[in-house]
């Protein structure tokens, strides 16, 4: 399994009139989760076009159990359970707030796209081999 963690601090536009994040933002912490995550691995959702894969998503579901307000420095867990093998992959989020209590958690699937042909294609094999170490078979 890989995990990655980065922080985020809620903006006052990201919140609605209750002074709670607006559930669609989510959405982009999740991705703030991901690109972090590749970013830490050596790579880049730049790095990925240059290499002719892109990386849609095609589907997301999220979980809401506790609200993050205006300025709370909050946590998102990115986690990537299983190595994959086809040309999807799964990233899991998970968002605590300073005091560690999970507020939120998500499931975001994206596929790899060939830039050339517009068909799935696997993962790029440096990436695979980057992240292979981390799934001991």
């Amino acid at each position: 399994m890989y995990e990655h963690i980065t922080t985020v601090r809620v903006r006052y536009a990201e919140t609605d009139q209750m002074n709670i994040v607006y559930y669609g933002n989510y959405a982009q912490y999740f991705e703030v989760g991901r690109a972090e995550c590749i970013r830490a691995l050596g790579f880049t959702y730049k790095k990925m076009e240059e290499m002719g894969v892109r990386m849609p998503v095609v589907a997301m579901e999220s979980r809401f159990l506790r609200p993050a307000r205006y300025d709370d420095l909050i946590t998102i867990k990115t986690l990537l359970r299983t190595l994959p093998e086809a040309h999807e992959i799964c990233f899991e989020h998970e968002v605590y707030n300073e005091n560690k209590k999970l507020l939120t958690t998500g499931k975001v699937t994206l596929y790899f796209i060939d830039n050339a042909t517009n068909k799935r294609t696997g993962m790029p094999a440096d990436l695979k081999e980057t992240l292979a170490p981390y799934f001991p078979q």
